[in-house]
């Protein structure tokens, strides 16, 4: 079990990471096991977080969903847990609910203290990675050892719920990035990218979320100088053998601006709109994307333009976070492994 965590952590500064974590209140911390070829990402909230999800793939995996819906009565939530392992992973929201538990952390019913954390889950069982784990899979241990080092720095790429992720042509990874609207209100969103689709166009080094980057972060290739109907072929991960079970991508968005439980809601749908510029093809009957949206509750916005420009943002953001998590992956060091963006455009 490896966590991960960039050397001279410190605590948060005032400058822009590039990082979900520069929403202040949040923390992000990764385990996985390199043998096994898969992991867990955790996202922590200092202080309760208002909530709420938007499903599009037709095959996610998620737990809490229904509690995340706006007409359930719980409005916050305490933590986020993304994992590999299928359906096998969701056990890691029980490593982070277990970390939470131990702080005194949850919501509080009389004597009773009961962490809330949703999750989400992506396949990456056939990515050539050891399974036979034994009786229990290793995700709620690899999640508690998340939270346990969950910080505001931590590395992009084939790391925690990332590390075995894949896609149609490279290695998939784990992505992310920041913005902040006009008004100074900070969004920021992190992608577990494996999806059965192309996050690049055709078979060349163009990203399609290209007319959202900021500062060459995913290469600066820009777009193709034109488009031939190759590049618009579809690319899906297992060709004609794909299969309903095998793909998804999990993307959480924060702010800090104060937003209700159905703001929250309308936030996660807007956002579906990064993965739609930088997936092709894109919640298919064979991915489960999901996206999770949460507020800080910090800055007040306008309910009608705010809220839409805070989307319109935050739909950016992810984009540039699906791109990042590709860009920055490595291969798995397995026979037959996909190979990463960086190993033939690097």
């Amino acid at each position: 079990m490896e966590g991960t965590r960039p050397r001279g952590c410190s605590l948060r500064d005032h400058v822009l990471k590039n990082l979900l974590t520069d929403v202040s209140g949040v923390r992000v911390g990764h385990a996985h096991d390199t043998s096994v070829a898969s992991g867990v990402t955790a996202i922590l909230f200092d202080s309760p977080a208002v909530a709420s999800i938007d499903v599009r793939g037709g095959g996610p995996g998620t737990r809490e969903d229904a509690l995340l819906k706006p007409e359930s009565t719980l409005e916050a939530i305490d933590g986020i847990a993304l994992s590999g392992g299928s359906a096998l992973g969701l056990d890691a929201a029980g490593g982070v609910q277990a970390w939470l538990a131990e702080q005194g952390r949850g919501f509080r019913v009389r004597g009773a203290v009961i962490p809330i954390v949703p999750g989400a889950i992506c396949f990456d069982l056939l990515n050539g990675g050891n399974k036979a784990w034994g009786r229990f899979p290793p995700y709620r241990d690899l999640a508690y050892a998340a939270a346990n080092i969950a910080g505001a720095d931590f590395a992009l790429g084939s790391v925690g719920a990332g590390l075995g992720a894949t896609t149609a042509t490279f290695k998939g990874g784990l992505g992310s990035a920041s913005a902040q609207t006009e008004g100074g209100v900070t969004v920021g969103a992190l992608a577990v990218v494996n999806a059965v689709g192309s996050v690049t166009v055709g078979d060349g080094p163009w990203f399609w979320a290209a007319p959202f980057e900021q500062d060459n972060e995913f290469g600066g290739r820009g777009l193709p100088p034109a488009f031939t109907p190759d590049m618009l072929r579809a690319r899906l991960k297992g060709g004609p053998a794909v299969t309903p079970a095998e793909n998804t991508t999990l993307v959480v968005v924060v702010t800090d601006a104060v937003l209700t439980k159905a703001q929250a809601k309308r936030l996660a749908m807007i956002a579906h709109t990064g993965m739609a510029r930088a997936i092709y093809p894109v919640h298919a009957t064979t991915d489960g994307d999901v996206v999770f949206a949460a507020a800080t509750g910090k800055k007040p916005v306008d309910p009608l333009f705010g809220v839409t420009e805070l989307g319109m943002v935050a739909a950016n953001t992810v984009a540039r976070a699906i791109a990042r998590g590709v860009h920055a992956a490595t291969a798995l060091p397995f026979l037959g492994a996909l190979p990463a963006w960086g190993d033939r455009f690097g």
